[in-house]
């Protein structure tokens, strides 16, 4: 079986591309392609483009003159500053160069352009292929209330709500009343959760409904909001179709994406567990009407909730688009469904009928973000100073488009990659999950891979028992308290000596013969070294005492002396420790970074920090956050000021909008006060924890 996945998404060498070109001229032929977008899925579209013999035109904005895809492209083109409303969202822009560039065609991934039917229009006004839908159909499923009704006239399941033109509040809290509470807020437009709150009671429907709202306002030009029941304990199972010009469907397999954060993916899996092969067919034939009735063309994604304990199933939204988690039903039904995109948009037939497509074994998306989960997912942004990612292989894929040394920038998701496995069965995936998570080690911004590690390894999880709240409902097991052992206090002070001892110890080797060589434990018999580390918001003492020509004694705390002995090596730019404590030997990566020392282990990536010493601190303090101070709890942009100079404000007033990476946080009053300053205006940058307000008695 994995030997067939990798013949169906590796380069077909035989394959001739001029015969390609022929059978594309039964509507267009397709030999260069802009792709409109940026990141991981602009690099993705590329290999599939580049391995069909087509040539590939990228833009860029200011902030990604040196990123991946541009270095990857055939041609690049910058398009505006960083900030993707004058860059990634001109449309006129995109075009234009479409057209000196002499595309055939523009792929607008996903995100960015890809819905927006205005935009495919315009190709087909000017004469490029849009590789997506009509914008008839981009139109009528992108508005989530004509979706519906259309849903309902096709005889697909759709849940309670409204979805009616009138917008005025009043009307909106009637309905609402008629639903009843718990319930669903959704922006009519996009998706990814903007837009989205959920309204536990009438008390707080009026502050979700002005947040989502806004939100969407932000995201999509439209703040027009529907309402659906909430269903209290859903899954969320989304259906991948595909649609060519003759009038032929097929759908591949379903997908389950429950498990969320801020109403948005974290991890999915295909196909999804508990789903028998009788609903599959069923929720596969909903998922084709629902394509059929507006016409559609090209790759979609039909999204369903599901009862966790029924498994009946409602429709939710279609995305108009090639999704960000389509790698998992590739894996598992051996195709490349950016190909077919590309096929499907120069007139060619589906590739394969519904019978000819398998589902084979099970896959699994995990998405690599540049975030800090133990403070409520909070996007991050920065270098990545080391980045060391699995081996991909036949049955594991690493999609991105960053590298070493890149930058994760504010202007954009925070997504750096997406790690792809598949198995025989999902247990066997999930193994090979954890263990390739294992190898995903960054420095220089926090990640979610402690995390996912941690939901990797959660029984429920591995039962299959998802649900959009599960998160929440095992938060506890989710976010334990990291524990650091002294074994891992040995190792850090360990490879902390060793690498200051002998540098030859980190020189190229080209082998994993760990010999006495490399030990350096003979270049110095009188050492005697105390060394403090900071772990967890606790302070180690440390001392590593020479003990023989083989091994060191490492003591933690005044404690009980620990016999060590091991190597560093250093190997395509990876430093493997391998340490004997008290005769039990481990293997771990280690990256050291001025003061910090990181040790990636099975269990995940810890961080060790050499404090600087007291006076140092005193002479060079810098100016930190005071208590009770309004600040922002990341880097952003600051969207709106609601108060003004001379506003007298009580704890937990609004007080500023900061967008970041996607994601509108608000600044609440951290006491009552009044506003002696404004320190930062609308479209203002600033940096995590810069104080934004000043209150009358602050100094």
């Amino acid at each position: 079986m994995i030997s067939f996945i990798y013949r169906c998404i590796r380069p077909k060498c035989h394959q001739n591309v001029q015969q390609y070109r022929c059978i594309g001229t039964k509507h267009r032929a397709i030999d260069k392609v802009l792709i409109a977008n940026r990141g991981e899925i602009a690099c993705r579209i590329m290999r599939s483009a580049k391995r069909m013999g087509m040539r590939t035109v990228a833009v860029y904005s200011d902030a990604d003159v040196k990123s991946m895809h541009v270095a990857m492209a055939d041609e690049a083109f910058n398009i505006g500053p960083a900030a993707s409303q004058e860059s990634y969202l001109r449309a006129d822009k995109i075009l234009k160069l479409a057209a000196e560039s002499g595309c055939q065609a523009i792929h607008p991934g996903y995100g960015f352009l890809s819905e927006n039917a205005e935009f495919a229009e315009l190709c087909e006004k000017t004469n490029v292929t849009f590789i997506g839908p009509p914008a008839s159909a981009i139109r009528d499923m992108g508005i989530k209330s004509t979706s519906k009704a259309i849903m309902d006239a096709a005889g697909v399941p759709v849940i309670q709500g409204y979805h009616g033109e009138d917008q005025s509040i009043e009307r909106l809290m009637s309905e609402a009343q008629k639903i009843g509470y718990p319930l669903m807020i959704k922006a009519v437009r996009g998706g990814g959760g903007k837009g989205m709150r959920i309204a536990l009671s009438e008390s707080e429907f009026k502050s979700q409904l002005d947040s989502a709202k806004r939100e969407s306002m932000k995201a999509f030009g439209d703040d027009a909001v529907l309402l659906e029941r909430y269903v209290q304990k859903p899954r969320h199972v989304e259906v991948q179709v595909f649609g060519d010009k003759h009038g032929n469907y097929v759908y591949l397999a379903e997908r389950d994406c429950s498990v969320q954060r801020r109403h948005q993916k974290v991890i999915e899996e295909a196909p999804a567990p508990g789903v028998s092969a009788e609903l599959r067919a069923k929720l596969g034939a909903a998922a084709v009407a629902a394509a059929r009735a507006v016409n559609y063309v090209g790759a979609g994604t039909v999204e369903f909730i599901m009862d966790y304990v029924s498994l009946d199933f409602h429709f939710m939204e279609m995305n108009t688009r090639l999704q960000v988690e389509h790698p998992i039903t590739e894996m598992i039904t051996g195709t490349d469904l950016v190909e077919w995109q590309l096929k499907v948009a120069a007139g060619e037939k589906l590739p394969l009928t519904q019978e000819q497509i398998p589902v084979n074994g099970h896959a699994f998306e995990a998405r690599i973000y540049a975030e800090d989960p133990q403070n409520n997912f909070m996007p991050g942004a920065g270098p990545l100073l080391h980045l060391l990612t699995p081996t991909p292989g036949s049955d594991v894929r690493v999609e991105t488009g960053v590298r070493q040394g890149d930058e994760v920038s504010v202007h954009y998701d925070p997504m750096i990659a997406k790690l792809v496995v598949w198995g025989n069965n999902r247990d066997e995936a999930l193994r090979k999950l954890h263990t390739n998570l294992c190898d995903y080690n960054i420095v220089g911004l926090e990640t979610n891979v402690n995390f996912l590690m941690n939901l990797c390894q959660h029984k429920e999880f591995q039962k299959g028992n998802v649900h959009t709240g599960f998160i929440p409902e095992y938060h506890e097991n989710l976010f334990p308290k990291q524990n650091v052992s002294d074994n891992l206090l040995v190792q850090a002070a360990f490879a902390s000596v060793l690498c200051e001892l002998n540098d030859a110890i980190v020189g190229t080797v080209q082998n994993n013969d760990f010999s006495d060589s490399l030990s350096g434990f003979r270049l110095n018999h009188k050492l005697s070294r105390k060394i403090k580390l900071l772990a967890g918001g606790q302070e180690y003492a440390t001392e590593v005492k020479y003990n023989s020509p083989q091994d060191y004694k490492i003591s933690v705390n005044g404690g009980d002396d620990y016999i060590v002995s091991g190597c560093l090596i250093k190997n395509n730019g990876k430093l493997s420790l391998t340490s004997s404590v008290n005769g039990h030997m481990s293997k771990s990566i280690v990256v050291i970074a001025e003061r910090d020392i990181y040790l990636f282990t099975e269990n995940g990536k810890f961080q060790f920090t050499i404090p600087i010493p007291k006076f140092v601190n005193e002479l060079s303090k810098e100016s930190g956050v005071k208590e009770g101070a309004a600040i922002s709890p990341m880097p952003g942009v600051v969207d709106k000021v609601f108060v003004k100079i001379g506003d007298k404000v009580a704890v937990g007033d609004p007080l500023l909008v900061i967008i970041a990476m996607k994601m509108e946080y608000v600044i609440k009053a951290p006491k009552d006060g009044e506003i002696e300053k404004i320190l930062y205006n609308p479209g203002q940058n600033v940096r995590k924890n810069a104080s934004l307000v000043q209150f009358v008695g602050d100094e």
